[in-house]
């Protein structure tokens, strides 16, 4: 698999030089679009701030890592750049008119828990390094970067475009959970109280699945994977870890302990009893699931050596888990639970 669909990929490049004339192409482009929203000088504060009036009512604020964004009426052309953002503004009935693949989907760019609500097939747009002038062609009202790298050179590169909701205050590297994903744009589109629906229906389905499975609580967990370059596992603050730790369990505190600015840390072959936990749970990217269970280090690991390890070999059952939006989730709640559980007998 490219870097343009490895989660493990480093963050997007900042934008050469070149962009300054870039830019300029950008802004003969956008000529005569309404400005909807603007960037407070402050820092912001947490995505639980965002905020917006009834359903309907605009302006609406979003608070994010860039400031405070106003989106001053309801959009109509939005392209969805962030990992999982598509997938969010159709869970609450919205159509993006560009999108970003992350996961190389084909298609429509979404996973088959979204088939079929898209009304119209979206602009495909590239994801590390999107495609500025293909953006601009489309003309958008808004723009919604939530789950990015948090690179500033790429925000200020698409709010000239547009106004842009990117990632939240601490949410760099792709650190936003679905519910935080969920709010930031159901206020930019207007709906908050339909996202709120949508959350509190997805929470109670976590509820019910950690009710179901008492032997998850405080158990811990490693949720890690294996790239043609190598082995790495998830920090907490990822979506990834924030659906295991909503059914009960603990993140490895020894992965954690090495957590640095990135969603995931390497993990050296040298090193792979770090992977060691009461569950040890892999995702091969790029590569046959194989490549992870026959490789015999990895067999002997305490956990996977004692049976305690689940390898995903469905690439779809992956996607679903690390893909972390409102609509993804609920496929992993029904697909992903009943295979942590089993080695847990």
């Amino acid at each position: 698999m490219s870097s343009r669909n490895n989660p493990s990929a480093p963050s997007p490049h900042r934008p050469r030089p070149a962009l300054l004339a870039l830019w300029a192409v950008l802004a003969a482009l956008v000529v005569g679009l309404t400005a909807c929203g603007t960037a407070s000088d402050s820092a912001g504060s947490s995505p639980e701030a965002a905020s917006g009036a009834e359903d309907g009512a605009f302006p609406a604020t979003v608070a994010t890592k860039f400031g405070d964004i106003t989106v001053e009426k309801r959009p109509e052309r939005v392209v969805a750049l962030g990992w999982g953002d598509a997938e969010a503004v159709l869970s609450l009935g919205g159509q993006p008119v560009g999108a970003s693949d992350w996961l190389a989907f084909g298609g429509d760019g979404v996973g088959p828990w979204a088939k079929g609500l898209y009304k119209k097939s979206p602009q495909m747009i590239g994801t590390l390094e999107p495609e500025f002038e293909k953006i601009a062609a489309l003309q958008p009202d808004l723009i919604l970067d939530t789950k990015s790298s948090g690179d500033r050179s790429r925000y200020d590169t698409l709010s000239k475009i547009a106004p842009t909701i990117g990632v939240p205050k601490g949410g760099e590297q792709y650190k936003i959970s679905w519910r935080e994903q969920t709010e930031m744009v159901a206020t930019a589109l207007g709906v908050p109280g339909k996202g709120k629906t949508v959350i509190s229906e997805t929470e109670k389905k976590f509820r019910d699945s950690a009710a179901a499975h008492p032997e998850f609580k405080d158990k811990t967990i490693t949720l890690g994977s294996r790239t043609s370059e190598g082995f790495g596992a998830y920090v907490h603050g990822t979506g990834r870890v924030d659906f295991i730790e909503r059914l009960g369990f603990t993140n490895n505190p020894r992965v954690d302990a090495k957590a640095g600015a990135s969603f995931f840390i390497n993990v050296s072959r040298e090193n792979l009893d770090l992977l060691d936990a009461d569950l040890t749970v892999m995702t091969p990217i790029g590569i046959p699931a194989a490549k992870i269970s026959d490789d015999p280090l990895y067999r002997a690991v305490p956990s996977v050596k004692a049976g305690r390890s689940v390898v995903f070999d469905d690439s779809t059952l992956s996607a679903a888990f690390s893909t972390d939006s409102v609509l993804s989730v609920a496929y992993a709640l029904e697909k992903v639970v009943p295979l942590l559980a089993e080695p847990l007998k």
